[in-house]
């Protein structure tokens, strides 16, 4: 902060300077002017002498008239450039008033629109922290100085759960979410910290949050990791596995949190075998359709073997969100695939509750579930048929489902 008002002031005193060159010159400019009202004077004595001489009959009519122009030409020659000279005294005025207003306007200026917070919270967050509780205290004092910083609320909010603060983290993320907006991703985290900070007792604000981060992008992370956790919790653990195994296919190949979920589902599994029966009486048998997932011969040049394929099922008469997603890439096709209730993006959502579905394939090369390249619809089929449904990508995706 010192620095800047340093080097603004500085920059002030540069500009201040040019405008003083004028002034400096004063002195100069009234000698030059003392000089032209002597001149005057001189003038004036020298008319009065040879009208005196002219009244002593020294000088006659001729004479008094010549006298009278070498006289007034040696005024002109002396005062030559006074115009001038009187224009630029008028003007001093100008730069002195501009030496006075610059500065006073530039502080008030920079006061409006400078951005001198933004750049002292840059710079402090720039520094390499010590330990994660300087860092958190930085981010603190950042989101103190600019309140309306969605980034500062989210990195201060990820900081208080990295020490376990999840109340905190609940209230920077409520922040975060009411300036930056319901971003599925701000939703997931506010979700999370609202969970632990309740010592993981599943609300209605919860299920809210999850569903409303899910509807709007169905591949958010921590939603689908956070209802795995709770499904865990409350030993739902067919849930669990559902949600995981849909939290790891979205995850990149090296995101070293796979090996963590891929362990939590080798947990979930391994408590759903000891339960045995009682896991059936406990929850409805989850409704599942097998896809026989196909690319159209015509399309293998035009397409890339990473290229994302989603494969999901729809209500055929309801709502246009999908029942049931799975992912998977070109490379892999073709694939048969299972959509069950465990594939649900929303809980209240689940394939079961309909009895007519739709099946779509979606190729998306930016990975995108709900836009891609090429597409492949199915006529709609009873959601409980045990057949397995063939589904051939072979047209251009111009509207999405």
């Amino acid at each position: 902060m010192i620095e800047f008002w340093l080097s603004a002031g500085l920059l002030c005193l540069l500009a201040v300077s040019f405008l003083l060159i004028p002034l400096l010159r004063g002195r100069k400019v009234q000698a030059e002017e003392d000089r032209t009202a002597l001149n005057v004077t001189l003038y004036q004595e020298r008319l009065r002498e040879v009208e005196q001489q002219h009244l002593a009959g020294t000088l006659d009519a001729t004479q008094l008239q010549t006298a009278r122009d070498e006289a007034a030409r040696e005024l002109l020659a002396d005062t030559e450039g006074s115009e001038a000279r009187q224009g630029r005294r008028l003007g001093r005025a100008v730069p002195l008033l501009a030496v006075v207003l610059i500065p006073v306007l530039a502080v008030l200026l920079y006061q409006q629109w400078g951005a001198i917070d933004q750049v002292e919270q840059a710079r402090t967050l720039a520094a390499e922290p010590r330990s994660i509780e300087e860092m958190t205290t930085r981010l603190e004092q950042a989101v103190q100085n600019n309140p309306e910083s969605a980034e500062g609320w989210y990195f201060l909010g990820r900081s208080y759960m990295a020490q376990q603060r999840a109340a905190d983290a609940a209230r920077a993320f409520g922040q975060a979410v009411k300036v930056a907006g319901r971003e599925p991703e701000l939703l997931g985290q506010w979700a999370q910290a609202l969970y632990f900070a309740a010592d993981k007792q599943w609300s209605p604000q919860l299920e809210a949050l999850t569903s409303e981060a899910l509807k709007a992008d169905p591949e958010e992370v921590t939603s689908l990791g956070l209802l795995g956790i709770a499904a865990y919790e409350e030993q739902r653990f067919a849930d669990a596995i559902g949600y995981w195994e849909r939290l790891v296919a979205v995850l990149p190949e090296g995101d070293p949190s796979r090996q963590a979920i891929a362990g939590g589902i080798e947990r979930a599994r391994q408590e759903l075998g000891s339960q045995g029966g009682e896991v059936s009486t406990a929850q409805p048998q989850a409704a599942g359709l097998q896809v026989r997932v196909e690319l159209a011969p015509a399309l293998r040049g035009k397409v890339q073997p990473g290229d994302a394929v989603f494969v999901f099922a729809r209500a055929a008469s309801g709502p246009p969100m999908p029942l049931a997603v799975k992912r998977l890439t070109v490379a892999e096709l073709p694939a048969t695939v299972s959509l069950s209730d465990s594939d649900a993006m929303m809980p209240q959502l689940k394939l079961s509750a309909f009895e007519q579905v739709q099946l779509v394939a979606r190729i998306s090369r930016a990975g995108d579930a709900k836009n891609g390249e090429w597409i492949g619809q199915g006529q709609p089929v009873a959601s409980s048929t045990q057949d397995v449904q063939r589904l051939v990508i072979d047209s251009p995706d111009g509207t999405p489902p």
